[in-house]
């Protein structure tokens, strides 16, 4: 579906997103405080704007109460991707490193860092959107592969990407790409992510026809799973 990017001072961000299932302009805000429009396909951008426009204090309110429920880094933590463990550990050092062991990683942090400060965060998270990514390369191909041929899918190229506005996508020619945080997920969402990108080599926007075969492929849970995904960040932690 169309979408567009505005910019709102104070907010930042604002992702317009037309949806033929829409009757009326709704407003969220994302577990990584995203903030999302989604407006009737003959509505305006325009109106878009307006409506954000006009709940700025809404909003503001939401991505507070999002920031204060940001996960704390500890120091000699550990941390359980799928298939790695994560360590934080303070050791002397100028700067800090990672190191990488069969499937422990190690970051290493200088005495005396704050682990809560931003360089910090921004740091680990590039070590766990790495994490993800070798994980993802391993996993997201292959399974891909067996639910399409369960179901009978035909796609044709596939890429693992690291992408904060959505879980995964599907083109034109049926070219599919995925988010690489999807590894963070538990296995039935990851499979339900699949689906959906894979409904899409059938079915191109998200009418009834397209949800009718995202249940049927589901077992019935399309929209019990679209709920629970909800809950979940497209950001690496």
């Amino acid at each position: 579906m169309p979408e567009k990017i505005i910019f709102i001072p104070l907010v930042g961000e604002v992702l317009l997103k037309k949806n033929a299932r829409s009757k009326k302009i709704r407003l969220y805000v994302k577990p990584n405080r995203q903030v999302i429009v989604s407006l009737p396909y003959l509505s305006s951008y325009k109106n878009a704007e307006d409506f954000a426009a006009s709940h700025i204090p809404w909003i503001l309110k939401q991505q507070s109460k999002l920031n204060q429920a940001l996960p704390i880094f500890a120091l000699n933590a550990v941390y359980y991707t799928k298939n790695h463990l994560v360590k934080i550990t303070e050791k002397d050092c100028e700067k800090m490193v990672v190191r990488t062991s069969g499937e422990v990683v190690n970051i290493y942090i200088p005495p005396g860092t704050d682990v809560g400060s931003k360089p910090v965060l921004q740091f680990i998270e590039h070590v766990f959107v790495e994490v993800f990514r070798r994980e993802a390369k391993q996993y997201l191909p292959g399974r891909t592969e067996e639910l399409a041929k369960q179901f009978r899918f035909k796609y044709n190229h596939i890429s693992v990407r690291n992408n904060r506005s959505n879980w995964g996508s599907c083109s034109g020619r049926n070219n599919l790409s995925l988010n690489l945080n999807l590894m963070k997920l538990p296995n039935h969402l990851i499979d339900y992510i699949i689906l959906h990108e894979l409904s899409h080599t059938l079915v191109k926007n998200h009418s009834e026809k397209f949800y009718a075969l995202l249940d049927k492929v589901t077992g019935g849970k399309a929209r019990e799973l679209s709920k629970e995904i909800k809950s979940y960040s497209t950001y690496a932690y």
